[in-house]
């Protein structure tokens, strides 16, 4: 046997004897120098994969079996006396994973590794205890959260100082449900008021009493043009693409549908006043339809116009039969904003985090403006909100405090509230002081508000109407800046534009789909704006000279 073959076979590896017997086989009938075109056999070493010593199990002092000596032989054993396959290692997967888990961490003890765990056990600790500030100013945000969320413009669960209205509407809907008479409602009032609150939960409360009526409500903001309000209607109707004409002739094909044998069809369309046209064909149509002869339709219309049938529809005053029932929704008072507010506020476990007089303080200031209940809730969120950051700004800045005795107890700090301050920090970001800064400077009111203000003030004049287009507006506005020689802005900022002077509440703004097709209109009084800017010579002198 050659000598390199004997220090191959001389190894301190007890191996099994039916596998030193195969070795010694292959030994005998391999004596001399092997041919060269046939392989030489693998040693018991090299077909075990011990060069890596992959299959040697090194035990460890963290192992639970001890061991008896230092340099002791393993043996290579498998479960049953399975013969091991090339590579293959004779510990089980699971007991392999932990020896090499635990042979990362060698200065362990003696504890046994549960499954997975690359640390050493450990009794379970407990989280330590907060102190008596860090569990206050737990319960302070809570308190601050719970406040915002009560305080969110969604819809309320019961409708405060609406009583009249909701009557109104109850009773309308019922005598013309329940005896089939065709009709139409027309609900006006300013943005905030409850209208379209109001309405759709009256609709909810008489569900059982509606039976079959099909009811079809539309927010007309969400079309793409006042002549999409017939595909709209014909697909929640008769189903979507199921009538089959061309375009112009649905206002026909659903007048029929309407006239003819079926339940009684409820139809509400919110922001109706989005539906002006060029010879306000689209609304005369809708309003019509109830007055057919055998028609089935009930028409409740919401719009922000109190005057919208009178100035914009005349023709329905000649026909008494299609004039629609009105109903206005009156600004909320003082008192009813308070009353809001605070059921609002009642919902809050614990203490409560408004300031009666703050309260007072918003009601009065947003009843005198507008008399819209979502700013009023708007307003008290927001204050709430920068209440919460300071609280947490000035936690985050102080040190903790440590009492310098064991005995000197460490008082916290109380629930700070909101207050006048606060109420008036929003109100002035929201509504600010109209025309001017309360500072008197005029970086507050750029030059380009200016100009598109005193552009809208023009129009508003000479066309003799309240609402006008942006994309008229952005017109009136790049002529006037041509005429004075100045440079002016594109339509994309000219609406940016109108977002600042809607949050200074100096004019109201309605998004349409079509950048051009927003509606625009001053929220203020012409007197007020005039006062304000025919003290600088530019602006007298471009109200004086009017449209170019």
């Amino acid at each position: 046997m050659p000598s390199t073959w004997k220090t191959r076979t001389q190894t301190t590896i007890d191996f099994p004897k039916k596998k030193l017997a195969q070795c010694r086989a292959v030994n005998k009938a391999s004596q001399g120098s092997p041919p060269t075109n046939q392989k030489q056999p693998l040693s018991p070493r090299k077909r075990l994969g011990v060069e890596n010593l992959c299959n040697v199990p090194q035990p460890l002092e963290c192992s639970p079996t001890k061991r008896k000596k230092e340099n002791q032989p393993v043996a290579l054993s498998t479960p049953r006396g399975r013969k091991l396959e090339f590579g293959e290692s004779p510990l089980k997967p699971a007991a392999r994973h932990r020896s090499l888990s635990t042979h990362k961490s060698p200065e362990r003890t003696g504890c046994p590794l549960k499954k997975g765990d690359e640390t050493p056990c450990s009794k379970n600790q407990l989280p330590a205890p907060l102190s008596p500030i860090a569990r206050h100013l737990k319960q302070q945000g809570a308190c601050y959260l719970q406040t915002k969320q009560v305080l969110n413009t969604a819809i309320p669960e019961r409708l405060l100082a609406r009583e009249h209205e909701t009557e109104v509407i109850s009773q309308f809907i019922t005598n013309h449900v329940s005896e089939e008479k065709p009709g139409s409602l027309y609900v006006s009032g300013a943005p905030g008021t409850g209208k379209t609150v109001c309405v759709e939960q009256i609709i909810e409360d008489l569900k059982e009493k509606l039976g079959d009526t099909v009811v079809i409500s539309i927010n007309c903001m969400s079309l793409r043009s006042s002549q999409a309000i017939f595909c709209s209607i014909a697909d929640k109707l008769i189903g979507k693409g199921k009538l089959k004409c061309a375009r112009k002739d649905f206002p026909k094909k659903l007048q029929m549908k309407l006239t003819s044998k079926g339940p009684v069809v409820l139809l509400v369309l919110d922001e109706m006043d989005q539906l002006d046209s060029k010879a306000q064909d689209v609304l005369y149509t809708l309003f019509e339809w109830p007055c057919l002869s055998n028609s089935r339709l009930v028409l409740i219309g919401i719009a922000n116009a109190l005057d919208l049938t009178d100035r914009i529809l005349p023709r329905l005053q000649a026909r008494p039969k299609c004039k629609p029932q009105l109903l206005n929704f009156p600004p909320y008072t003082r008192e009813q904003i308070v009353a809001i507010v605070q059921d609002r506020l009642s919902q809050v476990s614990g203490e409560n985090v408004l300031d009666p007089a703050a309260i007072q303080f918003c009601a009065r200031k947003v009843s005198s403006v507008s008399g819209d209940a979502r700013k009023a809730l708007d307003v008290c969120r927001r204050a709430v909100e920068i209440v919460e950051s300071k609280v947490r700004n000035q936690t985050a800045a102080e040190p903790t405090i440590k009492s310098e005795s064991p005995a000197t107890p460490i008082q916290s700090p109380g629930l700070k509230k909101v207050g006048l301050p606060h109420i008036s920090q929003v109100i002035s970001e929201v509504y600010g002081d109209r025309m001017t800064s309360s500072s008197g400077s005029d970086e507050c009111f750029p030059l380009q508000q200016k100009l598109l203000v005193c552009s809208l003030l023009l129009l508003t004049r000479e066309s003799k109407v309240k609402e006008v287009t942006l994309g008229k507006l952005n017109d009136t506005y790049s002529r006037i800046c041509r005429q004075h020689q100045m440079t002016g802005v594109e339509q994309s900022e000219c609406l940016s534009l109108c977002s600042h002077l809607e949050s200074r509440g100096i004019l109201s703004l309605k998004r349409s789909k079509e950048a051009r097709l927003s509606k625009v209109a001053l929220k203020i009084e012409e007197r007020d704006v005039e006062h304000a800017l025919h003290d600088k010579v530019l602006m007298g002198s471009i109200l004086q000279r009017g449209l170019p």
